[in-house]
């Protein structure tokens, strides 16, 4: 089979490059021809393909950039005659899309339709029903664009921009669900939470397929490398992730800043790290990594006793919940979007998002449980792995039931 790749950026930026480039992998595996489709940019992986990328846009830098920015989230200029040659050279039988709003845009879809291809996308968030995305306002879940479409202009949801969100309004109108449904054949939602929230989105559910993610080679062969180098597990607890608002590390933080009993170990950056060391700068229980490499992400994971997921927003199928099991640690997460989906009484436990009582608990309960860390791995391997991942979306490709 011939299957078209399409991502708005092509290196490991986030959980929806790592999926992506994870399946052109399992798919060359087994011995599909795969190209890739993207935007310019500098930290790209190299591609033969790249000599059909369209170029680089960008929402900030003066009027000129953010009017051609527009443009082609609209879906006019360079991308489509750009996807249209790579079409011409490639003839793929499957176009799969990924994150390709703003970027690139779903005028892709459109092309590939018209040309006869099945087109299955993978969403990686919630921007065909929630044009800024996230299904998050001040901080908390918000669902008010799944019955008004104009709530993200009233509310300003583009980072609290009133030019920013009417931009995202007019866009969303112009890719509305009709349009893409019209042009996309089967939709893949990494969680039955996406699939629910696409559903209420006006989404036809005969053509929403839920596959999970998956830990794919690489990511394996990373948590094979770092339990080699892997010490013993301690008794302090993990989080591993961006410091973002939507990342409800501040729950975490100060639950733990009342438990003096119990250490936890923060691995990220972001744009709340600095002000998260300074808050608790006398807290000697809390210990800040900054930003590590993957191998030294999963080590510290590996030698916790808890990965701690503290989201505030619908997350929908995170990696680092995975990636975690895999590597055979429990994981404490909210209960919020798809995170419950991930954890069983085996493998974790849940309490309610934003709420610091209710995570000190959880936290307490946790840590005086013995767990089988050997279990959790071979569990989590199976129901994440290469095989069932590849099988199922080779049903998806071919549209069986």
């Amino acid at each position: 089979m011939r299957v078209l790749q399409v991502n708005k950026f092509y290196y490991p930026r986030g959980g929806d490059c790592i999926v992506m480039m994870g399946t052109e992998r399992l798919l060359r595996a087994h011995g599909h021809e795969v190209a890739v489709f993207a935007m310019q940019y500098p930290d790209n992986v190299a591609s033969p393909w790249s000599g059909y990328w369209p170029g680089e846009v960008s929402f900030g830098g003066g009027a000129r950039n953010i009017a051609r920015a527009f443009t082609r989230m609209m879906g006019y200029g360079e991308v489509a005659t750009c996807f249209g040659r790579l079409m011409d050279e490639f003839k793929p039988d499957v176009v799969h899309l990924h994150n390709i709003h703003s970027y690139l845009s779903p005028v892709v879809a459109r092309v590939a339709h018209e040309r006869g291809c099945r087109v299955v996308w993978t969403l990686h968030d919630y921007k065909p029903v929630c044009p800024s995305y996230s299904m998050l306002r001040d901080g908390k879940p918000c669902e008010l664009c799944l019955s008004d479409g104009n709530a993200v202009v009233k509310h300003r949801c583009m980072k609290g921009s009133l030019p920013a969100s009417v931009a995202a309004r007019i866009e969303a109108l112009k890719w509305n669900s009709y349009t893409l449904q019209r042009y996309t054949d089967a939709f893949i939602c990494p969680s039955r939470f996406m699939r629910d929230m696409m559903v209420k989105g006006g989404y036809d559910e005969a053509k929403l397929q839920v596959l999970p993610n998956f830990i794919d080679a690489e990511r394996a062969a990373i948590i094979e490398q770092a339990a080699t180098a892997a010490t013993t597990r301690g008794d302090h607890c993990c989080y591993v992730g961006r410091l973002s608002p939507e990342k409800g590390v501040d729950t975490l933080l100060e639950a733990v800043s009342r438990m003096p009993e119990v250490s936890l170990t923060v691995v990220g950056g972001g744009p709340l790290e600095e002000q998260y060391r300074e808050r608790y700068a006398t807290a000697t229980n809390i210990r800040f990594t900054g930003q590590c490499t993957p191998v030294q992400a999963v080590q510290h994971v590996m030698a916790a006793r808890l990965l701690v997921v503290p989201s505030v927003w619908y997350e929908n199928n995170p990696l680092s919940v995975i990636e975690a099991l895999c590597a055979g640690t429990p994981v404490v997460g909210a209960r919020i979007g798809g995170i419950p989906e991930l954890i069983d009484a085996e493998s974790g436990m849940t309490f309610a998002a934003g709420d610091v009582n209710d995570l000190t608990a959880a936290l307490k309960a946790a840590l005086t449980r013995r767990w089988d860390n050997a279990a959790i791995s071979t569990a989590a391997l199976k129901r994440y792995s290469l095989n069932s991942h590849y099988e199922q979306l080779m049903r998806i490709y071919n549209a069986q039931p």
